[in-house]
């Protein structure tokens, strides 16, 4: 493996199958994981010891997500079911036991207030509301599970992709679909907004990523085919680049016009998020294989177009003789 990589450590996670994994939003040190002991365990990136273990759950967990605090996480069980906890008091806080009418596959907390949405196998996107007793919206239009959520990051809209293949943006002030991207063959798997431009990205099971322009709503390029599915995607903060993760690989991209910057190896199989730290600047990823959860370094800053190139001679005046 490259000396730009490295596993960070290795732990079991959970008692059974380990079904999903979330960086918290914020700082990107805290995972929340799920799985078919029906428990959400938290821990805290280089530390082997659980932070918090969640239990209340009577299905299987298939989805986690950090609020942007990191201090509430909302899990979703292939019953349909829906939990709300708080990390402080490591309490259940909301229980929602209707909705969806089978597994909850995905969700994502709202940047600022207090929302959050989940998808299903039932094909439907939700809008929730920790004031209220009920979800507040319902949209409907895939016709296979949704796999992904995504808020923008003004909050205004929501962003589903489907097992369908087709990505569908929602107006949440409106309550209604905006529009829908269909360049995709195979199942979406990953979604992601630039963080200061009207852009979305865009990762599938077809083994491309599609870039949007969300002013126009036109398609902005498409990357070449890659030789595996695009597993998870995220833009780095300053927005310069995009950072895409395969079974087996990191690869950097440029969009306008579509270029792969850079490439290396990592052996993480299963990748099922990544965080850029803003610091630092290096990207950190987890996976899963059974039981266990995986935690990966990439040093951003050693792969173009990141790396600081030497700076050139100087070149020291030489003295003329009379």
């Amino acid at each position: 493996m490259s000396r730009k990589v490295s596993k960070i450590q290795e732990f079991m996670s959970n008692q059974g199958n380990v079904n999903c994994a979330k960086f918290g939003k914020s700082t990107g040190k805290l995972v929340a994981t799920g799985g078919q002991d029906r428990k959400v365990n938290i821990w805290k990136v280089g530390n082997p010891t659980i932070v918090a273990q969640l239990h209340g759950h009577t299905s299987t967990v298939e989805s986690v997500t950090f609020d942007s605090e990191e201090e509430m996480v909302v899990s979703g069980s292939s019953g349909g079911t829906i939990k709300v906890w708080d990390l402080n008091s490591e309490r259940m806080q909301k229980s929602y036991n209707y909705g969806h009418k089978t597994n909850v596959t995905c969700l994502d907390y709202h940047p600022f207030g207090n929302f959050f949405c989940s998808g299903s196998a039932d094909t439907q996107v939700k809008v929730w509301d920790l004031r209220k007793k009920s979800y507040l919206q319902t949209y409907k239009g895939h016709t296979r599970q949704v796999n992904i959520l995504k808020f923008s990051p003004d909050g205004r809209w929501v962003v589903s992709g489907g097992g369908d293949g087709i990505v569908k943006l929602w107006d949440l002030t409106a309550g209604k679909q905006m529009e829908d991207f269909t360049k995709h063959s195979g199942e979406i798997t990953s979604l992601d907004f630039h963080p200061s431009e009207f852009l979305l990205a865009v990762g599938s099971a077809d083994r491309t990523i599609t870039f949007w322009d969300l002013d126009k709503f036109k398609q902005i390029s498409q990357t070449t085919l890659d030789t595996r599915p695009v597993r998870s995607i995220r833009f780095t903060p300053d927005g310069s680049a995009l950072c895409a993760g395969t079974t087996d690989t990191v690869k950097v991209w440029g969009w306008e016009p579509v270029v792969c910057h850079d490439c290396v190896d990592v052996h993480w199989q299963n990748v099922s998020d990544m965080h850029v730290d803003e610091q630092s600047g290096e990207l950190y990823g987890v996976s899963y294989v059974d039981s266990f959860v995986s935690i990966w370094n990439v040093r951003l800053q050693q792969m173009q177009p990141f790396v600081d190139e030497p700076p050139p001679p100087t070149r020291t005046p030489v003295a003329r003789v009379p």
